[in-house]
């Protein structure tokens, strides 16, 4: 039979790269988008020399619409699994920054988001089976944390949270990832000082894509890794939004970021 097929977007590094190399041990052939055809290619003949599975390379930019576009319809082809990981931040703020970057931000990790996962859905709801994985943050989760990519990781909990009831009982799961700060590139490449960050709020890549994993093969809907995230999160759900907007000023972690 054949193997079943993950399309991951965002694989070159980070937590990407870290849910192709696990869905690629778990036996999966894999469909690998980003904008880096050299990183891709790289990644593919590593998971082709480790795993022996097949690995289709798809370089697009999900800030243009011809390139989502492609990739949609890739997954209409059908796939078993697709991560919606890629998206970015940006520091400066919000009232300074390029209107273009603002909108490029948005088309990554939000319209993509929902454009991909609406291509995915109805070959894995023919299929009965499937999942879908939207890497939110917990940015999104608790308030006043910057403004557009807080925002924009806000809308993947909500959208996979209504979609979740509505493919009830389908066979077909989604589920947003909320992941604190992780050892990626991420912030480095959105200009972020991230020096203050105490050690103890740092997550590794393996932990976080093992952890989520193991959640999703539970049916949890929202999962956040990591007990420290898990603690913030609740105790941000039980006190007032005021306050948690205050804390977040008073830390500094609110400004110098979009």
């Amino acid at each position: 039979m054949p193997r079943p097929v993950a399309l991951i977007t965002g694989p070159t590094a980070g937590l990407g790269a870290g849910y192709a190399r696990r869905y690629a041990r778990d036996g999966y052939d894999m469909v690998l988008v980003a904008r880096n055809a050299e990183r891709l290619e790289q990644l593919a003949a590593e998971l082709r020399a480790a795993h022996g599975v097949d690995v289709e390379v798809l370089a697009a930019d999900l800030t243009a619409a011809d390139d989502r576009a492609k990739v949609a319809d890739r997954l209409t082809a059908g796939v078993q699994v697709l991560v919606n990981n890629a998206g970015f931040g940006t520091s400066g703020e919000f009232w300074t920054a390029e209107p273009a970057l603002l909108q490029a931000q948005l088309d990554v990790n939000v319209t993509a988001v929902m454009q991909l996962t609406r291509a995915a859905l109805p070959s894995m709801l023919a299929a009965g089976s499937g999942t879908v994985i939207n890497i939110a943050s917990v940015a999104g989760l608790l308030s006043g944390r910057g403004s557009t990519y807080s925002a924009s990781k806000a809308w993947v909990v909500s959208f996979t949270e209504g979609l979740a009831n509505g493919l009830a009982g389908t066979g077909v799961g989604i589920h947003a990832v909320c992941p604190g700060f992780v050892h990626t590139e991420f912030h480095q490449r959105a200009g972020i000082d991230m020096t203050s960050i105490p050690k103890i709020l740092w997550l590794d890549v393996d932990d976080v894509v093992a952890e989520s994993l193991a959640d999703v093969a539970k049916g949890k809907v929202i999962s956040i890794p990591g007990l420290q995230y898990k603690a913030l999160t609740t105790v941000g759900r039980l006190i007032p939004r005021s306050l948690v907007r205050a804390i977040n000023k008073g830390r500094g972690r609110s400004r110098g970021r979009t």
